[in-house]
This record gives structure tokens, sequence and C-alpha cells, in this order.
């Protein structure tokens, strides 16, 4: 296959040829990372797909600033926020059309009755957590609710990234049980 190439970039900007074999061997953790979002595997290939066709149409153009993957995370993500966008049926707030001294856009407090049923289930739910068995309460802990990367929590335990994602399902299959 031939490199992929940006078509129309500044002087100061070149753009780095990206072999399909490099872009290719990202896509099991864009899918991944899309699911996470989206909770829909089949959503979250066919947004994959789109990052893909945008890089090989010219829409995007990797200029070698930041690591490979990065550049096509971020991509993602902006896909997602607009399927997201898209499937919400929202405007922009930058549109320029609202007053300067309009009223903001409210954002409802939850009543007191919501907050103590909110505090509950989190209580809830990290004691269920604590009861996990200590391999699964641990990607728990490290990936959930630190949110570290997936790199940092297979090094952080000395497991693959492969078992790292089977025990976050068991995790989570137990949590739901």
């Amino acid at each position: 296959m031939t490199p992929i190439t940006a078509t129309a970039l500044p002087p100061t900007q070149v753009a780095h040829a990206v072999p399909w074999a490099d872009l290719v061997s990202h896509r099991t953790y864009l899918v991944r990372f899309a699911q996470r979002r989206l909770h829909d595997p089949m959503l979250a290939e066919d947004l994959v797909h789109d990052v893909f066709e945008a890089v090989l149409s010219g829409r995007a153009s990797f200029g070698g600033r930041s690591a490979l993957r990065s550049w096509l995370t971020a991509i993602l993500k902006h896909k997602v926020v607009d399927l997201i966008r898209q499937r919400a049926g929202t405007v922009s707030l930058d549109d320029g059309d609202d007053e300067e001294d309009g009223p903001g856009t409210p954002c409802p407090l939850p009543r007191p009755d919501e907050r103590a049923e909110q505090r509950e289930r989190l209580t809830r739910t990290l004691a269920r957590i604590e009861a996990l068995p200590a391999g699964l309460r641990d990607v728990m802990r490290l990936r959930v609710l630190q949110d570290e990367s997936t790199d940092a929590v297979c090094q952080a335990l000395s497991i693959s990234e492969d078992n790292l994602f089977v025990r976050l399902h068991r995790a989570r299959r137990q949590l739901l049980s």
C-alpha cells in the first residue's frame, strides 16, 4: 500500500507519510475507546472507519507533532462529540446569536432527595467494588475510579492489555449481578 500524505498543508507544517499498516495497528485501541464512550459496538466500528476515511481522503493530515495514536484518538474524540451533538439535536453555544447580557442556560440542581439517593447509590457501588476479588478490585480502582491509562494499569499490575479488559469485563458483570 502507498503511504498516506497530506494534500494541502501550510509550508511550515510538513505532513508525515503514515503507512496503512501503522493506521490499522491502532484499530483495536480506537474501537475500544469509542465503545467505552458510546456503548454501541457497531457505532464504534463506524466511527473508527470514519477516522480512517478522513485520513485516507486527506481531510486529516498527520503533522508529526504527537504520537500517531494520540492524533488518531483526537480525531475519534471529535467524531464522537459530533455524533452525540447530532443525536441530541443541540446547537453549538458558540454561534454568537445570543445576547451578551441574557440569562445563561439553566443547569438544574438535583433536589435534596435526589442527592441523598445518589450518595446512597455511590456508597453501595463503592462497597461492592471493595467486595470484589483482589484482581478485579484493583483494576476497577485504577482504571475506573482513578482513571489511569490502560498502559499505566497494565504496568502497575504486571498484566497484559487483554487481561486488563477481561478483568474489567468480569468486574462490571459482577457489579451488575
